[in-house]
């Protein structure tokens, strides 16, 4: 215990003064607790304060607490808290604090550390980390052709009748394999979050009588023995490895002090296995979370792990917790909290049996701003097309008198993106008033201008795939390319620097497949075979003498030091073939992501990087991060080396265009969320209900109040026969889970909620909303007079950013605009090699250290 700092006077120095209920919550560190926390009730300042207490005044080591977070940025923002305030108790006590070893991140980064730290690994010993597939990975994998020849082996099924099949029992439109891949993977997934044995969902399978679950259980116990033998795993995987690898010793439930977990609404059951399983020992875990904002069923989440915390904590760790509500709203104004708070009321939650209820009841949310201003109002009812035109006017006027300072400040949420016509309808509203929009995921974000543009350039260079005589979205996807090669003709015809840079990478490319060509009929004229190892003295003279080949081909044959390594492998029986040679002869010394940064240096798009440089407009910029990472990920993917034999018959065209981005034009991006969903200045961001949650905006307008696929889920009708528990009824879950959609919805709102009041054919209302907008007579929209409306400023962050001397500081004097598009803008860099030599020493280090460890070990016994 610190005696020469008190908790109050760090409250005080960092401008904090907790309510009863938050105080409660920092102080109790003793046992389970249950803390329910509302919308904009200061959680992750608490779930701050409480690790600060542990550390400063309980002396609890930081590599024995364990954090989970929802996001990596919510991960870093607590990282960035902790670093201030503890920097602070440094400075006055002079103690210092080392957090690096702390486990705070999202349940995903903290089980691949948990499989790589040697306290959680039986003896200690070195294990080799799993390769971690994400869901991009995982879908070309499944959607592989190498995977389609498989299941016909495996299934003893011809491919159209197993996609017939497939698309009969999960109710798809389609029986595409695109339609096809997507159902194995949500029900793959389900079965792993489940933590569902084989043996079982066999098992129910026979007694059904169902043989499409057995076909599928089948694949699901290749796939999982396929990742296995390869050392790999999925998203869902990965968190059944780190559970398997914590249950085969047992000391490691004290291993932490201190396990909190954020957003424990939206567990899955094998992270509530998990959680339960690191706190076994000393029991202190904190769960944090609010039901009404459960929103990711989809992905196994589980609400009931939340709702049912008290119960299940007495079942694992024999202790009933300490119930804490943190129901103070510090976001939102009045009249928003009991619009929230009426809007989930307008179902009834009671359970059949009419004892207790499906929800978290009195939860008793108050507004901490008792204001009696207006700020929550709707559009006059009218049909879409007028809507949108009185929203886009309401916003110009915000923004023209100057009631927000940026357009990113008014946030448009939505159910869902694509395939909305009303959300159309809206982007082109706000840009008929001049309003710039930001909503790559209303569409595909293969359409941006940007993407377009960029990768149009990249068919002038590495070609594009021929056409094929299909319909549907292949035939889709050729006339994409069609367009956007037409764009990049017109581009590159504007920039006369340009078209010479493509001239030359194009020629540069012919001359390697060419080469290739000619050193393979060498190789082929001789006896050789590319298998055959390479030795200088036999073959090196023979193929430089290759008729027509080009000087750079000839000396990438080799130079006389690198004769004598070669020689010096072949005598260590490591030889390289001729393959290799003849790759490193016929390859470019650029890649795909080279090729980005480079035409990212001509002026079409460098105005991109002085439009967010001048703080006018974030979105392009924002948009060429996002190819960047699309481009890296392709590297990681294939070999990121262009050789010849990647280019004859076009196979790195067919590679890049006709696999990976066409896989990326079918999955589309995601609805859901990311991380680091930027909100690019200059821009009125657009954004899924999903993509919302943990954020708030000044105003927020609800594009649409009503959702229309209401559908249970076909894997929770699969799933739900082979799980235990006491869950919400199938026939509930829509209504339910629409319910707590629009909640989070309504909740995101600081200053002002407008509410679309849509009226007319093929518009959704949800009975709620028709029950809460006849209940509450908001304004119109046109009975608001923006003039009186106040001013909103950019507030600071409550939690400050930490920025580090060399990675930010030295950065930005280095380079002011390399500061800005890789550590601002999120940018992929090109090359990486550098971190090699940081990794290797930093294992080393780690060897001798658990060697130590070891021998002290077998000392004592």
């Amino acid at each position: 215990m610190n005696n020469s700092i008190s908790l109050e006077s760090l409250f005080q120095i960092h401008g904090f003064t907790p309510n009863e209920g938050q105080l409660d919550a920092i102080r109790s560190l003793e046992g389970p607790l249950f803390l329910m926390a509302g919308p904009g009730s200061g959680k992750t300042r608490v779930l701050l304060w409480r690790t600060v207490n542990a550390i400063v005044f309980h002396n609890v080591p930081p590599e024995r607490l364990f954090l989970s977070t929802f996001t990596e940025k919510a991960a870093k923002q607590l990282k960035d808290g902790l670093q201030t305030i503890l920097g602070t108790v440094t400075n006055i006590t002079g103690v210092p604090y080392d957090i690096s070893r702390m486990y705070v991140g999202t349940v995903h980064s903290l089980c691949q550390k948990i499989i790589g730290d040697r306290r959680f690994i039986k003896n200690r010993s070195r294990v080799k980390p799993p390769i971690l597939m994400d869901e991009l990975d995982q879908y070309y994998f499944i959607n592989s052709s190498s995977f389609w020849r498989l299941t016909e082996e495996l299934l003893h099924v011809k491919e159209d009748i197993w996609r017939s099949d497939m698309k009969q029992y999960f109710g798809k439109r389609s029986e595409s394999r695109h339609d096809t891949a997507l159902s194995i993977i949500s029900i793959f997934n389900r079965f792993s979050e489940e933590n569902l044995p084989v043996e079982k969902i066999y098992d129910y399978a026979k007694s059904k009588r169902d043989d499409t679950l057995l076909k599928i259980a089948k694949l699901y116990e290749w796939y999982k023995a396929k990742l296995h033998s390869d050392n790999m795993v999925d998203f869902s995987l990965l968190q059944q490895r780190a559970l398997h690898q914590l249950l085969e010793s047992e000391h490691v439930i004290f291993e932490f002090e201190h396990v909190v977990i954020d957003e424990f609404q939206d567990t899955n059951r094998i992270q509530e296995q998990l959680f339960f399983r690191l706190a076994k020992g000393n029991k202190n875990l904190c769960v944090v979370g609010d039901d009404d904002q459960a929103l990711y069923r989809f992905r196994g989440a589980t609400v009931e792990n939340f709702v049912q915390f008290p119960q299940r904590s007495q079942l694992y760790l024999q202790t009933p917790p300490r119930e804490i509500k943190l129901n103070i709203n510090y976001r939102s104004k009045k009249q928003i909290v009991t619009t929230y708070t009426n809007f989930i009321d307008k179902v009834s939650w009671v359970r059949e049996s009419g004892e207790g209820y499906y929800r978290l009841h009195d939860k008793n949310i108050q507004a901490f701003k008792q204001d009696n201003d207006i700020s929550v109002i709707t559009t006059t009812p009218s049909k879409s097309e007028d809507v949108a035109e009185e929203i886009a006017q309401f916003v110009r006027k915000l923004i023209d008198e100057k009631k927000v300072e940026d357009p990113n400040q008014i946030a448009f949420l939505f159910p869902a993106l694509k395939n909305n016509q009303h959300v159309k309808r809206m982007k082109r509203a706000l840009e008929k008033e001049g309003i710039n929009v930001y909503a790559p995921r209303a569409g595909r974000f293969l359409e941006v201008e940007e993407a377009k543009a960029m990768l149009g350039i990249f068919t002038k260079i590495i070609g594009r795939p021929a056409r094929q005589d299909f319909s549907g979205a292949y035939k889709d996807f050729h006339d994409w390319l069609d367009v956007i090669e037409g764009e990049a003709k017109e581009l590159i015809q504007k920039d006369e620097r340009m078209e010479r840079f493509v001239a030359v990478k194009t020629e540069e490319l012919k001359r390697c497949k060419e080469d290739y060509i000619r050193l393979l009929k060498t190789v082929s004229d001789n006896g050789w075979t590319l298998k055959d190892n390479y030795v200088p003295q036999s073959h090196k003279r023979i193929l430089t003498k290759t008729p027509l080949i080009s000087q750079q081909t000839i000396r990438g044959l080799g130079s006389n030091r690198l004769d004598k390594i070669i020689e010096q492998r072949n005598k260590e029986g490591k030889p390289f073939s001729l393959q290799y040679i003849l790759n490193r002869a016929t390859s470019v010394d650029w890649n795909v992501l080279d090729l980005f940064y480079r035409l990212c240096g001509f002026p079409y798009f460098s105005q991109m990087f002085k439009l967010a440089e001048d703080g006018l407009d974030e979105g392009p910029i924002c948009n060429l991060s996002m190819i960047s990472e699309y481009l890296s990920r392709y590297m990681e993917q294939s070999s990121s080396v262009i050789t010849g034999a990647r280019l004859i018959e076009d196979h790195l065209a067919n590679d890049f265009f006709g696999r990976y981005v066409y896989g990326l034009f079918r999955i589309g991006e995601t609805e859901v969320e990311n991380d680091e969903t930027p909100f690019p200045k200059g821009r009125v961001p657009f954004l899924t209900i999903h993509q919302s949650k943990g954020l708030e905006f000044p105003y927020v307008i609800l594009g649409n109040p009503g959702k229309k696929n209401k559908n249970v889920p076909r894997e929770e009708e699969i799933v739900r026969p082979l799980v235990e528990g006491d869950n919400e009824p199938l026939a509930r879950i829509p209504e339910f889970d629409t319910m707590r959609l629009f909640y989070v919805a309504l909740s995101r709102a600081e200053e002002m909620l407008i509410i679309s009041n849509l009226r007319g054919q093929g518009q959704t209302v949800e009975p709620a909303f028709k029950q809460l907008l006849e209940e509450m007579k908001y304004p119109q929209i046109p009975n608001v007079v923006v003039t009186d409306m106040p001013k909103v400023e950019v507030k600071e962050d409550e939690i400050p950013k930490v920025y580090s001397y060399t990675s930010d500081y030295l950065m930005y004097l280095k380079c002011p605009r390399n500061y800005m598009v890789f550590k601002k803008y999120g940018f992929v860099p090109s090359r990486s090699q550098t971190m090699l030599f940081g990794s290797l020493v930093h294992q080393t280090i780690e060897d001798i250290h658990n060697q130590i460890i070891s021998l002290r070990g077998d000392r004592n016994e």
